[in-house]
């Protein structure tokens, strides 16, 4: 073992210097570590000075082991090892920093070089510009023409003016030049060895911009191939017939002609280009797609712009329309079934609710397609150059593959279900559809925030037309909304024509042979009516339609003569016109909405004339009819007549005010246009409204008479006593009770035909009607009165039944010229009542009567008190001439008396 001191001494530099046993050192090794250590960001220098301490302690080898306390020498030769390592590492940066400094020295040093270089030649630049814009200026300036001190006609402006001009020429050219060299190349390869290799090379590698160079090159080279083998067929016939001409042939080395070879050569070459273009055209098409797959305007415009010289861009339109994702992916929505909802089905098809609108699975589609049109306008625009022409390949597809069919789904399904549903629904649907088309244009699509351009609104509008074409064709149109009105109209009246069937009456007349007649095809209508019901090809919704309508029950129709119906089922209903004729409106708004143009007026003759033949002949007529026969019956009563057909005609009235104002007011004047069609339309209308108003006045005149009839008939219960009487017991008895009997009944008689006529009779009808009825009341009256003796209490009688009388016929709405006419009744009461020398004095002055300002009725058979003729009038300033009083003056008990006598004479 070595002395301590020599071990103190030893280097400690050298770790192979160190004691080892069994080839392992006895002290450990010391750390290892570089520049990079020092330069990390995580470097700490008490983490370093404790990391080369660790694992120095050392085993005793005469302890067998043990640790010792503290053994200061593995860690000087540690950190000994470790200042030698940093010593070597200084150095080594030293040297690392030089040698950075000095290529930092050479970088500035040759950036300042470049820097200098490239000023000095910047310097230059301007200085060459500005000299060559002094030169210019110089130029331009010389010739001293104009004001402006500018004279673009000198020699050196021209001469740079042609020299540009020279200059493009020569580029020109130079490209025609390269073009022709590039075709003339190509025109080789194929001719001669049959392929394209320069083609397909560019067609590879050249991208967009190269194939479109392809494809213009390859159409150049198809042309010059036909070009050649025209020529050679011209070439060859030409030959042919020489050589028939002079017996020769030309033989081609075998003896076969030349020409024909060419001409086969020429074939060859021509499905090699053709089929170049073919898989040029379909490399294009797959790379349109798969730039459209990652959303590459840019790329598919290209594409676009190289296709569209094949055949006008038609197979890269198709290939965008058809792979397009509205197509690919909402198809499910076009076939899929119509919606069962029995609610809206039922509204639409019930005339007397409002539409729901469009059906829902359209009107989605509907708005999907403006939205795709709208938005898809954009990308068309920015990817073809020309996408006008596709924006029309794409509006056409979509109406006619997607709405079309979505729209004649729908339609079949309203179709099922009832005429008037298949009507609405096609108005909903071209009223939703054309305001989508009238947004379409004010959008603009490609031309947004513009309009859309004329072809483009020529299109939408070509299309929409399309679309209905098919519904309109002909007069299916018209047809089907007669059909629809002719179901409606008959179930609103069956039980109305069903009660009138049932009337039971023996014709005695022509007229009412003719009624008979009329019943029987009511009869035949209601079968008819009853066999639709219960037909098959009847849709069930359509049938509960028509018989909630009609106001009967399915079990109904199972046995006709069970069918109940009421006294108000015959009667005219002013509601039940208004319904018929709010049909009517309803299908002319919607023929003006979606026919119109120059059918119109034939479409609304026709809807004219059903409507007059069911709201007039089988309703109004029907009705006329029967209320004609009741005044008819009623013209020579056994019984007091209860007037009870009289509502029925003055609802007629009101009915016929309303077909004559939504004729005149709306149906005619949509017939204007045609002179013809409105004429035959007014001339039948009139038929139609004076065969009415004659019934209307022959139920009135026979309801005059009927009521005058009863009331002579009351009159002629008078007694004779009654102006007569023989005590004053039943004087006083006729004084108390104010009127004789027979006024008495009479005014309660009148009365009630007053309030029946003033409830069903307004304004000037009830003015006439009244006006003819009292005229008619005072003849009976007048003449009533020349039939009976008066004494002096008879005549007080006399004067309060006249009195009465008066009083009321003044309620009544009379004519102002008749009034004063009632007048002379009062003057023929005072008559009876007035002593022999007032009566004689009354006479002698010539006191005026107020005379009959309008003629009397027919029942008036004398004339008496019809100052003025039956039928005129002449006003109250009509007096009675005296001598008309003898009569009444005759009737007076004291008639022999010397007083009375005289006062006769004096007439």
């Amino acid at each position: 073992m070595p002395p301590l001191g020599a071990a103190d001494n030893a280097s400690l530099y050298s770790q192979s210097s160190a004691p080892s046993v069994g080839g392992k050192s006895i002290y450990p090794r010391g750390p290892g570590f570089s520049l990079d250590t020092f330069s990390s960001k995580d470097f700490i220098v008490k983490d370093f000075i404790e990391s080369l301490s660790d694992g120095t302690t050392v085993p005793n080898r005469r302890s067998g082991g043990d640790a010792q306390a503290f053994d200061p020498k593995p860690y000087i030769r540690t950190f000994e090892h470790g200042l030698s390592r940093l010593d070597a590492l200084s150095e080594e940066r030293e040297s690392h920093e030089s040698e950075l400094a000095s290529a930092v020295r050479r970088a500035e040093a040759q950036h300042r070089q470049n820097c200098s270089t490239l000023q000095r030649k910047l310097d230059q630049t301007l200085e060459s510009f500005n000299n060559l814009e002094t030169r210019l200026d110089s130029s331009i300036t010389t010739g001293g023409g104009g004001g402006n001190g500018y004279n673009h006609t000198g020699p050196s402006y021209s001469s740079a003016l042609e020299i540009g001009e020279r200059l493009e020429e020569l580029d020109r050219q130079k490209r025609r030049a390269e073009d022709a060299k590039v075709l003339i190349r190509c025109w080789q390869d194929v001719s001669e060895r049959g392929d394209l290799t320069y083609l397909e090379d560019v067609r590879r590698m050249g991208g967009g911009e190269g194939k479109v160079k392809c494809a213009q090159i390859a159409r150049q080279l198809l042309k010059i191939s036909n070009n050649i083998g025209s020529g050679s067929s011209l070439r060859h016939q030409q030959q042919q017939q020489a050589n028939g001409s002079s017996g020769s042939k030309t033989p081609n080395g075998d003896g076969s002609p030349l020409e024909p070879r060419q001409q086969r050569g020429n074939m060859r070459t021509n499905e090699i280009i053709e089929k170049f273009l073919e898989r040029l055209e379909k490399d294009l098409l797959e790379q349109f797609e798969d730039r459209r797959r990652q959303h590459n305007d840019t790329g598919m415009r290209e594409c676009a712009t190289a296709l569209y010289d094949f055949s006008e861009g038609s197979s890269v339109i198709a290939r965008y329309v058809n792979q397009h994702e509205f197509f690919l992916e909402r198809s499910h929505m076009i076939t899929e079934e119509v919606s069962e909802d029995n609610e809206s089905w039922d509204r639409l098809a019930d005339p007397d609710s409002e539409p729901p609108g469009i059906e829902p699975s359209l009107q989605s589609l509907v708005d999907e397609v403006k939205l795709i049109l709208q938005e898809e306008s954009f990308t068309i625009k920015q990817v073809f150059p020309f996408h006008e022409q596709v924006l029309v390949t794409f509006i056409q597809r979509v109406f006619q593959q997607s709405i079309q069919q979505r729209l004649e789904l729908v339609l079949e399904k309203a179709t099922s279900v009832s005429p008037i549903a298949f009507l609405r629904s096609l108005q909903s649907a071209r009223t939703y559809i054309g305001s989508m088309v009238e947004d379409l244009k004010s959008h603009g699509l490609t031309e947004h925030p513009d309009p859309t351009s004329s072809q483009a609104s020529a299109c939408l509008d070509q299309q929409l037309e399309d679309l209905f074409v098919p519904y309109f064709a002909g007069s299916s149109y018209i047809e089907c909304e007669k059909r629809s009105l002719e179901e409606l109209y008959g179930s609103l009246l069956f039980k109305f024509t069903l009660y009138h069937s049932k009337r039971r009456k023996t014709p005695t007349t022509y007229l009412g042979t003719l009624g008979q007649k009329g019943r029987e095809l009511l009869a035949s209508a209601r079968d008819n009516y009853i066999d639709h019901l219960d037909s098959s090809d009847l849709p069930q919704l359509q049938k509960t339609i028509l018989l909630r309508v009609a106001g009967i029950k399915d079990a109904d129709t199972k046995n006709k003569a069970d069918i109940e119906v009421t006294e108000e089922d015959g009667k005219l209903s002013l509601p039940v016109a208004k319904r018929m004729l709010k049909w009517l409106a309803e299908a002319v708004g919607r023929g003006l909405e979606l026919s119109g143009g120059s059918d119109t007026p034939k479409d609304v003759a026709a809807l004219l004339r059903l409507l007059l033949v069911h709201l007039g002949e089988i309703y109004l007529d029907t009705a006329l009819d029967a209320a004609n026969e009741t005044a008819e019956y009623l013209s020579n009563p056994k019984t007091e007549p209860d007037l009870a057909h009289i509502p029925d005609t003055q609802t007629c009235i009101s009915i016929l005010a309303l077909l004559t104002s939504i004729s005149h007011k709306v149906l005619l004047p949509l017939c204007a246009s045609n002179l013809t069609i409105t004429r035959e339309t007014t001339k039948t209308l009139n038929t139609h409204l004076t065969r009415f108003e004659d019934k209307i006045s022959t139920i009135r005149t026979r309801t005059i008479d009927s009521t005058l009839t009863w009331t002579s008939k009351l009159l002629q219960k008078q007694q004779r006593a009654d102006f007569r009487p023989k005590d004053d017991t039943a004087l006083t008895s006729g004084i108390e009770s104010l009127q004789t009997p027979t006024c008495a009944s009479i005014f309660t008689f009148l009365t009630r035909v007053h309030a029946v006529l003033q409830k069903e009779s307004e304004g000037k009808n009830a003015e006439i009607l009244f006006t003819e009825l009292a005229v008619g009341f005072r003849s009976l009256l007048l003449e009533h009165l020349k039939k009976f003796q008066v004494n002096q209490a008879g005549g007080l009688m006399v004067s309060k039944d006249i009195t009465k009388y008066c009083e009321l016929l003044r309620g009544w709405p009379l004519a102002r010229e008749v009034l004063p006419s009632l007048e002379v009744l009062v003057e023929v009461g005072n008559i009876f009542v007035i002593g022999p020398d007032a009566l004689k004095e009354r006479l002698r002055g010539g006191t005026a009567l107020a005379g009959g300002g309008t003629g009397s009725s027919g029942n008036d058979k004398s004339g008496a008190g019809t100052a003025g003729g039956q039928g005129g009038g002449t006003g109250a300033a009509a007096t009675w001439d005296r001598k008309e009083l003898r009569p009444y003056i005759a009737r007076r008990e004291d008639v022999g008396t010397v007083g009375v006598q005289s006062a006769l004479n004096s007439l």
